[in-house]
């Protein structure tokens, strides 16, 4: 049976994701495009015999290639070339949407037209005649309401017999006016003589995009066309036509004949009202986005979160540490004593086990960060902060970038730095990289839980909202130094699209969790894997000069405790190791200042690595120090009844992590992004410095007013 390939494309907020994990379900893989780090997305469904792969493209409004995932859109098109384009529209703003699918007809790609929320349509009045647009645009169109799973297996015979159809270039001709018709026409012939373009693109769509002035194929097309002379004198001429007689750009005529193209469709095969309805999402828009009742249900909704994640999680969070309590028992038990036992104890249970006791906190996060995403509401969440972040001069589309990053918890710096760029304006957009490793990422969340769950346990909720606006206020507080100092400029103006609430599907829901939650295990198990046995290592070595133990040990007959002996014996051994001993160095600072002892600095220092590793350090530095390491005694209530902890030096560490030095692979893609090391390495210094003075005010204030020492 032969394979074919399509490509998924589709506006933000279509419902292409929707109908991709329907397509595709478990069978889906994710990495990056090549050359670059916007993800990639694909997965398989064998329809009829045939294996058919999905790749799901970029959410991109049209093919102009100003941002990235344009750019990226439109080079697999043109470079893998897929059998089919299936363009899926949202059928409720039909004529914004159709103009991605004219682009793609434009191309001479061959294209089935999804009408995807087909119900969202006929609850607001609007009725389309999908024969009919599929007669005027000269493609399948095919209905799907994809959240109830209606029309999928239409689309799915559609799509396979479409793509094993005879798939030759054929564009669309649309007319653009006499002058640029003209200028077609005789561009036309001059590409397809020529073999660079006849081998790469439909002849007259690149003869449009030349008109266009389309800088990425210009630049091409100057470099490697035979006759790249002739071709831009054409381009020349119609231009300063176009210019002197309609007193406009080319590019600007192009797009409203494309328009006005749309509109005889849809004139033709949609009915609308005669009187337009306010929609739910209007009539609830009108509460959600109100200037003063708008942040208002923001901070109770993100209050309400943290309330659910840490009752809900609460139970089986247990039931994890009881598993790995009983694992290391077992252990403890049945392994001969040696340093294979320990590491496996210390390194690898209580290391990497007390960051995977937070797995169900991990899941309720994402579980309910995705009813945010899917219902529509974190749309609205960018609109309602807008005004907020214009004022500390950033964008309203930095919230973007910032929720990715962990705005309201659970994401990553990562990709929340990648996301910058929808930012046009390079100080916007380095500002708000700068201030992206602010947010409660991911990987910080285990570290505050930890914290929480031992020294402010009645109020876990509260505390984890507390944190989240903190970490807010250091963020806008530093764009505005930032923007006011050394990225001095003015913030551009804010436009976006808000899409229609929806009620999100179950189905939906799990697969954004488990994907999320799948990433963190497999750190887990990996990075955090790795970075515990070699903290483990530093650690243990070099042993206790046999000397040192013999003497600790000879005190048992002395009338000093054998629990006692044995207690000291352990800490010396920990405290002559390599990590022991920059521990201690730098516990001559961190003590005084902040109240972190030398265990809880050896984790900081690992914490460079990945801040999941702040958990497992602690892990394994106090499964090393424990007297009786059968006692299955959870990681919190080690903390809670150690007398050098106390809830001031708890809430001092959680303001240095959630501020100090982003991990390394954050700040390589800050480098990476930036195109510069100053700004990687000044994102690490200026960090940490606001985390060590942050921290120490809070813990040198609580101390002299006697809170929570």
């Amino acid at each position: 049976m032969s394979s074919f390939t399509i490509a998924l494309a589709g506006n933000p907020n279509s419902g292409k994701t929707t109908i991709f994990n329907a397509l595709t379900g478990a069978r889906q893989h994710v990495g990056n495009y090549p050359g670059v780090t916007v993800e990639k997305k694909s997965g398989t469904f064998i329809e009829n015999g045939h294996p058919i792969e999905v790749v799901d493209l970029p959410g991109t409004y049209s093919l102009t290639a100003y941002s990235e995932e344009e750019q990226v859109a439109r080079r697999f098109v043109l470079g893998e070339s897929p059998n089919l384009i299936v363009d899926v529209a949202d059928a409720s703003n039909l004529e914004r949407n159709l103009y991605l699918a004219v682009q793609f007809m434009e191309m001479g790609q061959p294209l089935v037209l999804v009408l995807n929320m087909h119900d969202v349509a006929a609850n607001r009045g609007i009725k389309i005649d999908h024969q009919r647009l599929s007669s005027l645009l000269g493609a399948p169109v095919v209905p799907t309401i994809a959240s109830h799973g209606k029309g999928l297996n239409v689309l799915k015979s559609t799509v396979l017999h479409r793509a094993e159809r005879d798939n030759s270039l054929n564009s669309t001709k649309l007319s653009y006016g006499g002058d640029i018709d003209a200028a077609l026409d005789e561009l036309e012939p001059l590409l397809a003589n020529d073999s660079f373009c006849r081998e790469r693109f439909n002849p007259r769509w690149l003869a449009l995009k030349l008109i266009e002035h389309d800088e990425e194929l210009t630049e091409l097309a100057q470099n490697n066309l035979k006759q790249s002379e002739d071709v831009f004198a054409i381009v020349k001429r119609v231009t300063i036509h176009i210019e002197s007689t309609l007193d406009d750009l080319p590019e600007n005529v192009v797009s409203d004949y494309r328009y006005g193209f749309i509109t005889s469709v849809i004139k033709e095969c949609v009915t609308r009202p005669e009187v337009d309805r306010r929609t739910l999402s209007d009539k609830l828009d009108k509460v959600l986005t109100h200037r003063m009742l708008g942040p208002i249900f923001l901070l109770a909704v993100i209050w309400a979160l943290y309330e659910f994640v840490f009752t809900a999680s609460e139970t089986p969070v247990g039931w994890v540490e009881t598993i790995f309590g009983w694992l290391g028992s077992a252990v403890e038990t049945g392994m001969a004593d040696g340093l294979l036992k320990s590491m496996i104890v210390s390194g690898v249970i209580d290391g990497v086990g007390g960051v995977l006791g937070f797995v169900p906190l991990i899941m309720f996060m994402f579980f309910f960060i995705a009813i945010l995403e899917d219902s529509g509401y974190m749309a609205r969440v960018a609109f309602i902060l807008d005004r907020v972040l214009r004022s500390f001069g950033m964008h309203g589309n930095s919230m973007v970038a910032l929720i990715v990053s962990g705005g309201i918890a659970g994401g990553c710096a990562v990709p929340g730095v990648m996301a910058t760029r929808t930012l046009r304006d390079p100080k916007e957009r380095l500002a708000t990289i700068l201030v992206a490793p602010f947010m409660n990422c991911g990987a910080k969340l285990p570290v505050f839980a930890l914290l929480i769950a031992a020294f402010f346990s009645a109020h876990q909720g509260t505390m984890m909202f507390l944190i989240t606006l903190l970490s807010w206020a250091f963020a806008l507080i530093a764009a505005r130094i930032l923007r006011g100092t050394i990225i001095k400029g003015e913030s551009s103006p804010f436009i976006m699209e808000l899409p229609p609430y929806r009620i999100p599907t179950l189905r939906g829901l799990l697969i954004h969790m488990w994907e999320r939650t799948w990433q963190y295990i497999k750190k887990a198990g990996t990075i955090i894997l790795a970075v515990s046995i070699l903290l483990w290592a530093l650690m243990t070595f070099p042993s206790l000069p046999e000397e040192k133990a013999t003497a600790i040990e000879a005190e048992t007959t002395q009338g000093v405790a054998e629990d006692v002996v044995a207690n000291k014996l352990a800490e010396a051994e920990l405290a002559h190791s390599v990590a022991g001993r920059v521990g201690r160095a730098l516990e001559a600072i961190t003590q005084p200042l902040m109240g972190f002892d030398w265990r809880t600095n050896i984790a900081l220092v690992g914490g460079f690595a990945a801040k999941e590793v702040v958990v497992a350090t602690l892990g394994t530095a106090y499964s090393l120090g424990e007297i009786d390491p059968e006692e299955s005694e959870s990681l919190s209530e080690r903390l809670a009844n150690d007398p050098g902890w106390t809830p001031l030096s708890a809430f001092a560490l959680i303001l240095f992590i959630m501020l100090y030095a982003p991990c390394f692979v954050t700040v390589a893609v800050i480098k990476r992004e930036t195109q510069s090391w100053k700004w990687a390495g000044f994102s690490m210094l200026y960090t940490t410095a606001a985390a060590f003075v942050i921290a120490t005010a809070v813990y040198q204030v609580g101390s002299f007013l006697g809170i929570g020492v």
